[in-house]
């Protein structure tokens, strides 16, 4: 099995951070298996054909431990605009655990930002 932060990152590098996002919303903690087909299977139906099909032609035949992905959730919530109370209850953890999240971050994302857009004034 590969490691989470690594299967995390090739997993983001393979979907794309929208999709890996939803790959973790969808099956986030959990092993999935991903069959050789592409249709009419549980991430077909959950997320699409084009992610199953990526999933598929990567890892056909093999089970993933799909990441829960919290951090690059969060950073998408909030992104979206979400409050730490929504991004609490989306993540299943505390308002505590989110703030905990961001502080650990580099950049923290600011509420209404896109999380791929770089600052071009940092705050520093």
């Amino acid at each position: 099995m590969i490691p989470e932060p690594a299967l995390s990152a090739e997993l983001n590098k393979l979907l794309g951070m929208d999709d890996f996002v939803r790959l973790a919303e969808a099956f986030g903690g959990t092993r999935l298996f991903v069959p050789a087909k592409e249709v009419d299977t549980k991430v077909e139906r959950a997320l699409g054909r084009d992610v199953a099909r990526k999933l598929s032609r990567r890892y056909a035949g093999t089970y993933l431990r799909v990441p829960l992905a919290r951090e690059e959730r969060a950073r998408q919530y909030r992104a979206r605009g979400r409050s730490n109370a929504e991004i609490a209850r989306a993540l299943g953890i505390t308002e505590t655990g989110v703030d905990k999240i961001f502080r650990r971050m580099p950049e923290t994302p600011r509420k209404g930002t896109d999380p791929r857009q770089g600052q071009l004034f940092p705050l520093d």
